[in-house]
């Protein structure tokens, strides 16, 4: 194996983050809850052996949380952000390329001589995010993404592994995908499964030893490149690079229906400054702007939901330019005596944020207000979110969502950092 891919995945990491800072919830059942506590969206191993759903709503495994002392937490996506990026940036030290999948997995490209060497630096990197994060991990390491995804199935489910699974050789790697469901496999969909069901594949090994002229026509092109990945021959190259974003959105449901149109007004514009942060940090500028905004679709009043798109006159990331485009926004979109349930706004057409060239009548001293809105980013990010805020966002945001039983942002928030009485 002189080269490899490690699939690198935090084990139920909402839950994991949480229990870093609340050792007692170890050993112990305990859910997170998306946005506005709605749906269950991490659960621990007990939660998941008391058959609690995964996407249920709360409310519909009230029962089973009730009964087994369930510990539930609203998502704490501050501390998970930044308990992300320590992981991120430990295993860095691990490897010169490492691409950045999702918030709590990361593929490293290895330079390994053999299973022994692969499973000493599997070992190692949950050694050290154990110390340095105390997050658990499992290690997953084959010769293509697919295969090392089915390493890292491997190396959660099996205890023998011990979080580590190394597929170096055909007797393992095959042994490996004999175990695996076809529908189970990265990248086959609910339609693939059931294509593949009907042609009598069961397993991944199966899907291995599938035709690939086979597999092109009846699963299109991706279903043939999981087929060559399977097979070992990679398909997929290693990321190190993130592409650029073509969108940015910000949005969510609110935790009270709003109904005037300053409280939308507001809403819209808490959304829009954070979204300009995203830009700014991505070095990016939008030449167009989407206010949208709707009422609860489950809800026994009238139905409605709009857009607003306008198109930008110079490309901008400054906030001030954005908040007042995006008020417009959503003034045109309000219609009195609704109630709206959810807003947000979707910044499009990014170009990178170079110099731009200003109007013939723009008012806007656009390198000031530009260096206005990084200072304002650097005191945030020092001091905490909110520190310096500007004036179109209601401070106290009556309208935000629901985080009844959210844990203290405890690596972000100086208020909220964890004391110890000695």
């Amino acid at each position: 194996m002189a080269r490899a891919l490690a699939l690198v995945d935090c084990d139920n990491f909402y839950v994991s983050c949480e229990r870093v800072f609340d050792p007692g919830l170890r050993g112990r059942p305990v859910v997170v809850l998306s946005n506005n506590d709605g749906c269950i969206i991490s659960r621990s191993d007990e939660a998941k052996a008391l058959g609690i759903r995964m996407g249920a709503p709360l409310h519909e495994e009230r029962r089973l949380v009730e009964a087994h002392d369930v510990r539930v937490f609203s998502s704490n996506y501050v501390l998970y952000g930044d308990m992300s990026w320590r992981v991120m940036q430990t295993l860095s030290e691990f490897a010169p390329e490492v691409e950045v999948y999702s918030i709590d997995e990361a593929f490293l490209g290895l330079e390994c001589t053999g299973q022994r060497e692969a499973r000493a630096l599997g070992e190692a990197v949950r050694g050290r995010l154990g110390r340095w994060t105390g997050l658990p991990v499992t290690v997953g390491v084959g010769a293509t993404k697919t295969l090392a995804k089915i390493a890292a199935r491997v190396a959660r489910k099996s205890e023998k592994a011990e979080g580590v699974a190394v597929l170096s050789d055909a007797r393992l790697t095959e042994a490996a995908l004999a175990r695996v469901a076809a529908r189970d496999v990265w990248g086959i969909g609910p339609s693939r499964a059931r294509v593949l069901k009907e042609a009598g594949v069961e397993t991944a090994l199966d899907l291995a030893r599938a035709d690939e002229r086979w597999a092109r026509c009846r699963l299109g092109v991706v279903g043939a490149r999981i087929v060559l990945e399977l097979r070992g021959t990679p398909c997929l190259p290693l990321d190190s690079c993130p592409r650029p974003r073509h969108t940015v959105t910000a949005s969510r449901s609110f935790g009270r229906l709003v109904k005037s149109r300053e409280e939308l007004c507001e809403a819209v514009s808490y959304f829009v400054t954070k979204a300009a942060e995203r830009l700014r940090r991505a070095r990016l500028a939008a030449c167009v702007l989407v206010v949208f905004a709707a009422t609860d679709r489950f809800g026994a009043g009238e139905q409605y939901s709009a857009t607003a798109t306008l198109r930008l006159p110079v490309p901008s990331d400054i906030t001030p330019e954005l908040v007042a485009h995006a008020r417009r926004g959503a003034e045109q979109i309000h219609r009195e005596g609704l109630l709206y349930k959810k807003a947000g706004v979707t910044l499009l057409e990014l170009v990178p944020a170079a110099p731009a060239q200003a109007g013939l009548f723009d008012g806007l001293d656009r390198p000031r207000a530009g260096r206005v809105a990084e200072a304002v980013d650097r005191i945030n990010k020092r001091w905490g979110d909110d520190t310096v805020r500007y004036g179109a966002r209601a401070a106290d945001r009556p309208w935000r969502g629901k985080v009844e039983k959210r844990s203290p942002r405890y690596t972000t928030k100086w208020e909220e950092l964890l004391k110890i009485e000695a």
